[in-house]
């Protein structure tokens, strides 16, 4: 795999303005989740990060991509696509799969987020159905962005350079593939437990 190991000023910038998100995110997840379990904190973490970047990155990138594309724009927020865009060229430009399934992800599993945040806090009955929810639409978003290019040969990906490659294509991806399949476990087990408490309640009453 080529590529220096030097990260230039664009993708440095890049990487701190993620990684600012990544920090508001958790401060706001771990101050709702106060006196809640570590899982539950954890969680509150990740889905106020989640929000954050599906409204405040790619809420921009949609709005840029269908009023022009990311490559003509001058806005600051393109900056970071643009260096994304050296990894996948896709979003550079109106790619049609991509642009669709970021409206999605944006309507959708912004407006998830922020139900599910409210469902964790609040103790709500509905709080694994939006979970699983969530975390499918999001694998399904993660599948939808890799998999046609995959068929095609992959032509869009640079997969030359460690950054791009490592960093931008497969951490930051993965990230999404990750903790969705943990919370759709940790919905599987608490479902689970309810169900054989639910049984073994009513086999008390028969």
């Amino acid at each position: 795999m080529r590529g220096g190991w030097e990260v230039g000023a664009a993708a440095g910038g890049s990487l701190l303005l993620c990684a600012a998100l990544l920090a508001v995110g958790c401060a706001l997840g771990l101050r709702l989740g106060r006196g809640l379990g570590a899982a539950d904190r954890g969680a509150l973490a990740w889905l106020c990060f989640d929000a954050l970047v599906h409204f405040a990155l790619e809420g921009p990138f949609v709005y840029l991509s269908l009023v022009g594309n990311i490559t003509d724009s001058d806005a600051l927020i393109a900056s970071l696509w643009k260096e994304y865009g050296k990894a996948d060229a896709r979003w550079l430009y109106l790619d049609p799969t991509i642009v669709s399934l970021e409206i999605l992800t944006v309507v959708l599993g912004g407006f998830l987020a922020l139900v599910l945040i409210y469902a964790i806090v609040k103790e709500k009955h509905y709080r694994h159905f939006i979970q699983i929810t969530l975390c499918v639409c999001e694998l399904y978003g993660g599948w939808m962005t890799f998999c046609p290019d995959w068929l095609m040969g992959s032509p869009n990906l640079n997969t030359n350079n460690w950054l791009y490659f490592w960093v931008y294509l497969v951490f930051f991806n993965g990230v999404w593939v990750l903790i969705p399949g943990l919370l759709l476990w940790q919905s599987w087990v608490e479902l689970k437990k309810m169900h054989h408490k639910g049984f073994n309640s009513g086999k008390k009453f028969q």
